[in-house]
């Protein structure tokens, strides 16, 4: 194994290890869950019609803030993930995931 894919192997584990803290300290992807969890209750709950109208308002209101909730999280995730692409010469790097469709 070349120095490049070992030094790259490294990167890449430490960088997933970062990630795991990241998510351990700031719960994003346990925030994400449980919010898509309420999201959907308050869905189910709404379908059925059966709440009155000072209750759908309030429903409706916290599943804005729900879905507000999910796509910054959804955005931040993808702003954390990098792809591993091996280029012409067989060295490895890493390039942003937006950028992976213009490589």
């Amino acid at each position: 194994m070349s120095t490049t894919k070992s030094n790259t192997k490294s990167n890449t584990k430490n960088t997933a290890a970062n990630t795991n803290e990241a998510v351990a300290t700031t719960g994003e992807i346990v925030d994400f869950e449980k919010s898509l969890r309420e999201l959907e209750d308050i869905v189910r709950k709404m379908e059925q019609g059966e709440l009155p109208l000072e209750k759908s308002l309030e429903a409706f209101e916290e599943g804005v803030r729900l879905t507000r909730n999910c796509q910054t999280a959804l955005q931040k995730a993808e702003q954390k993930v990098a792809l591993l692409v091996k280029k012409a010469d067989g060295e490895y790097t890493t390039t942003d995931f937006k950028n992976a469709d213009n490589d």
